[in-house]
């Protein structure tokens, strides 16, 4: 940082114009005031020694709050290349969906984490380092400021007005200090007057723009931030079939929806004139609406709905595209559908006589392809175990049979059945394996076969269980946000002071921005009182080395 040196030795900051240590004017004429924080030291430029303050020195610097900023932008940049693990298909495993569908760029994004980027600790630690810069930054800036706009003087020092960007002064033996006075009142200005000086003030206020900027920077960070916090925010994910009932999460178990129909329309070609040609283009059948017809539940006693727990009706509703149940925050969205997803299975058992096949009547069972029953037992003797269920059947790369999730999308079963003379504690059954178009033997020739006999199907809801208490803290945070933006965007600061002495008469002026309209004001004084003629010394100083730059380029020219 640039020092400016006084007579008696003390080295003062760069744009001081009286030395801080004996008072006196710093001869450094050729400099305007720094009048950003009014020439008054921050603590980051004071204090510097103890740990405490270079955390703070730190973090009140602009350049570590915008490196931050670029950081979490590119992390964020990173973590919208592939979906985030809770939008990719449900019942997907992370670890294999990301390679699967990615490849090598998709398996290094998950394990580099950035499947659940913005819940990560290393994401949050760096929005709580956004936070403290700002609220740190703001403190180092907005305390001196406020001190020194608070407690300003009317009668300056004279090297404090020559050092104003604005400046006049001029021979009068007296000015009309009460007709400049109305003048600044007519300009809307508030204006102090003290022994014959004037200090006219107006729009101070949006000097506080950028510090109301982030003090809604910060509760927009903090509404973010508690999203992370139990029962502040939920953003889940549920399917329920036909005839279900699901609980739904974030209720402790409290409530329930039950799926009572599913309806999908379509739009009809022939009956739908102006959509028709784009319907025909589509070659395949529109989905107008999808919705859920749902029953919301509470429960009344203790305990699980398989230990007999009670519901108690609250109300139905139909879920529509965005017209979702709605109760104490929580909110169903209808987001997804699948038609015809399998339910169950029902299968009956042949037996081979003689070369004969007959069909065991008394030996036909259903399987739950959600929920199966594990072990069968017939009045005739016959028993069937299910010794392993795949209900999304596929081969790994050990080629070993397993499933990629729960959904019954391409079930598998192996069944050992023992006839009514077979002891299932010491003989071995029969073993087969079934599934749609399949049918195999596993141990040898059985003498009996089971075989399908129907399946039926099922239409799936996809519901989003959303709830957000953080979004009016959010709101808030955004809408103080744009407060600031428009009072530091739209209105500016401007000071004039007006001074008598020793015969002369000093009129100075500052503005935060905006200087033409400052200059406008001081020429409309012109009409109520002899004013000196107002300099901006800053484009003289402009135009001065300007002027001394092209003379030393002739000269090297004519060299």
């Amino acid at each position: 940082m640039n020092k400016v040196t006084c007579e008696c030795g003390h080295e003062n900051p760069y744009g001081t114009y009286l030395c801080e240590s004996c008072g006196k004017p710093l001869q450094d004429e050729g400099r305007l005031a720094n009048m950003r924080y009014e020439g008054v030291a921050r603590r980051s430029q004071t204090y510097k020694k103890s740990p405490v303050d270079k955390v703070w020195n730190f973090f009140s610097s602009v350049k570590v709050g915008i490196w931050i900023i670029v950081l979490l932008l590119v992390t964020s940049s990173i973590g919208t290349l592939f979906p985030q693990e809770m939008y990719i298909p449900p019942g997907e495993s992370p670890t294999e969906y990301y390679a699967a569908e990615y490849g090598l760029a998709g398996q290094l994004y998950y394990d580099l984490g950035f499947h659940n980027l913005y819940s990560s600790w290393w994401y949050m630690l760096l929005v709580a380092a956004l936070g403290i810069s700002l609220v740190i930054a703001s403190l180092d800036r907005f305390v001196p400021l406020y001190r020194a706009l608070k407690k300003q003087r009317v009668t300056r020092h004279t090297a404090f007005m020559k050092k104003q960007r604005l400046y006049g002064e001029k021979e009068t033996s007296e000015a009309d200090i009460d007709q400049l006075k109305t003048a600044l009142v007519k300009r809307r200005y508030k204006v102090r007057e003290e022994n014959g000086n004037l200090l006219a003030e107006k729009g101070r206020f949006a000097r506080w723009g950028p510090y109301v900027n982030h003090v809604g920077l910060i509760i927009f960070l903090i509404g973010g931030m508690l999203r992370f916090f139990p029962g502040m925010y939920l953003d889940d994910y549920v399917w329920i079939r036909e005839g279900e009932t699901e609980v739904i999460s974030g209720t402790d178990g409290e409530y329930f929806v039950e799926n009572n129909q599913f309806v999908v329309e379509l739009y009809d070609e022939e009956e739908d004139d102006i959509l028709q040609p784009a319907l025909m283009r589509a070659d395949a059948p529109v989905v107008s609406n999808y919705q859920t017809s749902a029953s919301l539940y509470k429960r009344s006693t203790e305990g699980s709905i398989g230990s007999g727990t009670e519901l108690e009706h609250v109300k139905d509703h139909e879920i529509i595209v965005n017209d979702p149940l709605t109760f104490e925050g929580i909110s169903l969205y209808q987001t997804d559908y699948k038609m015809n997803e399998l339910s169950s299975f029902t299968f009956g058992v042949e037996t081979d006589e003689g070369g004969e096949t007959e069909a065991l009547e008394d030996v036909v069972f259903t399987v739950d392809l959600n929920d199966p029953q594990m072990f069968y037992e017939f009045d005739n003797g016959y028993q069937i175990e299910i010794i392993e269920y795949f209900p999304n059947f596929y081969v790994n790369d050990a080629g070993e049979p397993t499933t990629e999730n729960r959904v019954p999308d391409n079930p598998r079963i192996i069944f050992e059945l023992f006839p009514p003379d077979a002891d299932p504690e010491s003989d071995q059954g029969e073993i087969s394996l079934i599934g749609i178009q399949v049918n195999e033997e596993l141990n040898g020739e059985n003498d009996h076969t089971i075989r399908m006999l129907d399946a039926d199907m099922v239409n799936v809801t996809g519901l989003v269980i959303r709830r957000d208490h953080t979004l009016p803290i959010i709101m808030v945070g955004g809408a103080i946000f744009m407060v600031g933006l428009v009072q530091g965007s739209y209105w500016h600061h401007r000071r004039i002071w007006v001074q008598q002495k020793d015969g002369k008469l000093y009129v100075a002026g500052h503005a935060n921005k905006n200087w033409h309209a400052l200059k406008k004001d001081l020429e409309y004084l012109n009409d109520y009182s002899d004013l000196p003629e107002i300099r901006d010394q800053l484009e003289e100083e402009k135009a001065a080395e300007t002027e001394e730059g092209g003379t030393s380029s002739h000269v090297r020219a004519q060299q």
